[in-house]
């Protein structure tokens, strides 16, 4: 009887760990202990050389089979009593990072800003902009940004997909995009 019902509880606690297992698959995680930030990124991505990108971009993840598929984080310097609302609202700052990525492109670039929230977790503020892009060459993409200040330091999780494969992606991404976190 004791046998029976060891072997119940073994199999219903792989049954629990493997639900568990289920719920992130397709993500892995990432964390930056020197910079302080971490997030999980999409199975299959690879980690890009930074050191011939912008001022400021701290890691690059790229999709190995679609390699325009990627995500960055931006660390910028903030004075370090500013907050990100101080910086100002969701919408304002989508806005302004919208004309600097408006003024940084190649002519025939158009960027929008489709979507902006606030979110709180564990005392920090996180905004979260969506923003819909068209190249010069038509091609249609789509962003996602979350944006945090933690110790001086304006820290941007940008994740971007060719149009055609968000609604496929959207879950992941935004699951990926949402498990940003500074500390």
């Amino acid at each position: 009887m004791f046998k029976s019902l060891g072997i119940i509880v073994l199999t219903l606690i792989s049954l629990t760990l493997m639900s568990c297992s289920v719920a992130l698959s397709g993500v892995q995680s990432y964390v930056d202990a020197t910079d302080g930030y971490q997030f999980l990124y999409p199975s299959g991505w690879v980690g890009v050389d930074v050191k011939q990108s912008s001022v400021g971009v701290d890691v690059i993840f790229r999709d190995l089979i679609e390699p325009s598929e990627n995500l960055s984080v931006i660390i910028s310097d903030v004075s370090q009593d500013k907050s990100l609302s101080d910086l100002g609202s969701p919408t304002e700052v989508g806005f302004y990072l919208l004309k600097q990525m408006n003024n940084n492109t190649d002519e025939g670039r158009k960027v929008d800003l489709i979507n902006a929230e606030s979110r709180d977790i564990e005392g920090k503020t996180y905004y979260t902009l969506e923003y819909q892009v068209t190249l010069p060459n038509q091609q249609e993409r789509h962003n996602l940004a979350s944006i945090a200040v933690s110790r001086g330091k304006l820290f941007t999780f940008n994740l971007s997909t060719v149009q055609k494969r968000w609604d496929k992606a959207k879950s992941l991404f935004e699951t990926s995009v949402n498990s940003f976190s500074v500390y």
